[in-house]
């Protein structure tokens, strides 16, 4: 019959580009490192340390869920085809809606998929954390505060993430003067962090008993949550280490022997001396441990002047003309001003359907990356 072979035409189109989407997950690495991690699940000891052994049972299903889901494109691709083959020896009709049924809904899976492979920052993949804060104008910018607190919780039920309340300020008499939300899940924050800046409200005020049309503003603010425990490891072959006699008062031991011992950190330059103890394999101990804490300090720094650059790029100062998007509810439209994006939909969007706008912003932010790169 027609109709499956038009289908079969299309899923071999298809095939070529659910294949290279396999390869831009990079599932062989995901498989490598799953192999790894169970590895070390398995190890005597692996729940002396009980925040270690979440984080990486944690990894472990991120990794599985990501491999399994490719296996189950595949197998979709393959239950298509099988369909299309029975509708054509069969001559059953009934089948074509089905295969059309299946098909947009691996096209729309393959489109989530592709999307995850964009983020790939740093902290794409970390919690996000959510703040809003009403702008000026009361009661109307305190609702309106509200209606983004909502939109972003629906979202993230929608997508099955977790959402935990960190702090939340009611209203003088309607919505919220502030709030902050964490929300948890895969690419959290990657998709989130476009939500950053002034959202902008234009309605017929439900506060106004001549029904004058007000326009209202909130900022959000979204940062990744940082975990606390950085490890630092030294490699021996990133140390150089020497020997030299100790100076200065300690006795006629400490001048006579060569104890005192000077560590270089290669890669950063940082030198560490230590000569209070009188065994050079002590002295190298402390040394190894000072420069180990000065290490943990340096990388602890840098995490948080990343932060700080990631806050000051993304929080406006609430001003009007910082806004980031508008939504019109007289013409039930919102407008991202950063991408020119309008769409005509704005009670779906604020009741949580918020992927169009945010792939949207993923997509162009992907587009502008590519093309700084090649302008480098």
């Amino acid at each position: 019959m027609l109709q499956f072979d038009e289908y079969k035409v299309k899923l071999n189109n298809l095939k070529p580009e659910l294949e290279k989407l396999g390869r831009a997950l990079d599932l062989d690495a995901a498989e490598r490192e799953l192999d790894m991690l169970h590895a070390q699940s398995a190890a005597d000891g692996f729940w002396d340390n009980v925040d270690k052994a979440k984080k990486v049972q944690q990894r472990i299903s991120q990794l599985e869920d990501k491999v399994n889901a490719q296996k189950k494109r595949l197998a979709g691709w393959d239950d298509l085809m099988v369909l299309c083959e029975m509708g054509n020896e069969e001559e059953d009709e009934s089948l074509v809606a089905e295969v059309e049924e299946g098909y947009q809904a691996l096209l729309q899976n393959m489109e989530s998929a592709r999307l995850e492979t964009l983020l790939s920052g740093e902290y794409d993949d970390n919690p996000a954390i959510v703040s809003l804060q009403a702008g000026a104008g009361g009661t109307e910018a305190q609702d309106w505060a509200q209606m983004l607190y909502r939109m972003y919780t629906r979202w993230a039920e929608r997508h099955g993430l977790t959402y935990t309340i960190l702090d939340y300020q009611d209203g003088d008499e309607a919505g919220i003067k502030s709030a902050a939300i964490r929300i948890e899940g895969p690419h959290a924050y990657g998709y989130l962090k476009s939500e950053h800046g002034v959202h902008r409200l234009v309605r017929i005020s439900p506060f106004d008993a001549n029904a004058r049309r007000q326009t209202s503003f909130a900022a959000v603010e979204v940062t990744p949550e940082i975990d606390d425990s950085v490890e630092v490891d030294i490699r021996p072959e990133d140390i150089e280490m020497q020997v030299y006699r100790s100076s200065g008062a300690g006795g006629q031991h400490i001048n006579k022997t060569s104890s005192a011992i000077r560590v270089t950190h290669l890669p950063t330059g940082m030198v560490v001396e230590c000569q209070d103890e009188r065994s050079q394999y002590k002295n190298k101990d402390k040394a190894l441990k000072v420069l180990r804490s000065r290490l943990l300090a340096q990388k602890q720094a840098e995490h948080d002047s990343k932060i700080a650059a990631e806050r000051r790029s993304q929080v406006g100062t609430g001003d009007r003309s910082e806004r980031i998007r508008t939504y019109n509810y007289p013409q039930g439209r919102l407008t991202d001003h950063r991408i020119g994006l309008t769409l005509y939909k704005l009670d779906t969007i604020l009741n949580g359907v918020l992927d169009e706008v945010v792939d949207a912003l993923v997509t162009a932010d992907q587009a502008e990356k590519l093309k700084a790169s090649t302008e480098e």
